[in-house]
């Protein structure tokens, strides 16, 4: 082709002398690691013969040219039987959680936002004004919408002040509900909700604070 004469084009077989004349090279200054190499192959061929299957083995390497071979055991028939086992289990967690959450929404203690606006003498938008930045704690429904706990209401009938805090700490709305109807060492063995309505406010956010950290004690 015009204007290409000279130019020598490097072909598969060149890159591949060249990259197997680099391996060379570095096998000749690491020869612990192909010694290594050799002996996890021959322990592989030994425990094949021996019980009839396939063995594998993974082999890292480092771009210094060091190299960690890792048996890899097949998985087998009961491994995959487990395997099952357990995505049922999780499955059938998941079908319980929503089940369990859906009693929790259809409890006498729950109010949707039309209805919680009528106690607030409000309105629906300014129900899920105050949800969204935390100042009211909703939990969503799905077929049935946002759900409200009127135990969040104090005895005057407001929002306990306690609430976007909370928010702060806690973050998603089921967490601050389960932690507001939990039982807590922090508080002396009271609910998240009892310490509300005691009126521990301080403690309460301490408690919350711990969790929120993810503090075992």
């Amino acid at each position: 082709m015009p204007g290409l004469k000279g130019l020598r084009r490097r072909s598969v077989p060149d890159i591949a002398v060249k990259a197997s004349d680099s391996a060379a090279k570095v096998m000749a200054m690491k020869p612990e690691c192909v010694s290594a190499l050799i002996r996890h192959y021959g322990e592989a061929i030994e425990k094949s013969s021996r019980e009839g299957r396939t063995f594998s083995f993974l082999v890292n390497v480092g771009p210094g040219g060091d190299a960690v071979a890792v048996p890899v055991e097949p998985t087998t028939s009961k491994e995959m039987e487990n395997d099952g086992e357990l995505d049922r289990a999780l499955a059938a967690a998941r079908d319980r959680g929503r089940i369990r959450a859906a009693e929790i929404l259809s409890g006498k203690d729950m109010r949707s936002a039309d209805e919680l606006a009528k106690l607030l003498h409000t309105t629906r938008v300014t129900i899920n004004a105050k949800r969204q930045n935390g100042q009211l704690l909703g939990l969503d429904g799905a077929k049935r919408g946002f759900r409200f706990p009127v135990w969040q209401l104090d005895r005057d009938g407001k929002p306990y002040p306690e609430l976007p805090a909370l928010r702060e700490r806690l973050g998603a709305p089921w967490t601050i509900f389960r932690f507001l109807v939990q039982p807590h060492d922090e508080l002396d063995g009271l609910t998240g909700r009892q310490a509300l309505e005691r009126g521990q406010g301080d403690a309460l956010l301490a408690a919350a604070e711990s969790v929120g950290r993810g503090d075992f004690r």
